[in-house]
């Protein structure tokens, strides 16, 4: 294997790292707004596009690994089964709680409806975050996988 093949290779373990510290950013962006105390009458405009945004890089860091990432490590490592299907089921549940948490920022509820929302998907995203850490990290720096980044991981 080639220096750039090796570099290519650890680079998805570097790129998962990177995503989920964005994601975590955007968790803490979205908590700030809401702690910036919206009022339940009139959310502002900027808490729902942050809400929004949060939501979707989320959704689609999930849809890419479901689509791209897990099935070429499945393909290679078949023993991670497990491992990949408790970690769909997690984003199955964390697309549940985004749903419920734009739900709530689009029919105006209060701030602490909002922060209760944030919360629960603080607590799973976390959870999953690490675990999938544990568990992919290494077999991520061995991966032959062809794909852009964006597509396996979500585009943030």
């Amino acid at each position: 294997m080639t220096e750039r093949e090796t570099t290519r290779l650890i680079a998805w373990s570097h790129e998962m790292r990177r995503v989920h510290a964005r994601l975590r950013e955007a968790l803490r962006v979205t908590r700030e707004a809401v702690e910036r105390g919206e009022s339940a009458e009139r959310p502002a405009r900027e808490l729902l596009l942050i809400c929004h945004g949060f939501c979707s890089a989320l959704d689609a860091h999930h849809t890419g690994e479901d689509r791209t990432l897990f099935p070429a490590i499945a393909a290679a490592h078949p023993d991670l089964a497990p491992v990949l299907r408790k970690l769909e089921q997690d984003h199955s549940m964390i697309g549940h709680l985004l749903g419920g948490l734009e739900a709530a920022a689009g029919s105006r509820s209060s701030p602490e409806v909002l922060a209760s929302h944030l919360e629960g998907i603080a607590a799973i995203m976390e959870s999953h975050f690490r675990y999938e850490e544990r568990q992919l990290l290494t077999v991520l720096e061995s991966l032959d996988l062809e794909a852009d980044p964006g597509e396996a991981l979500g585009t943030l």
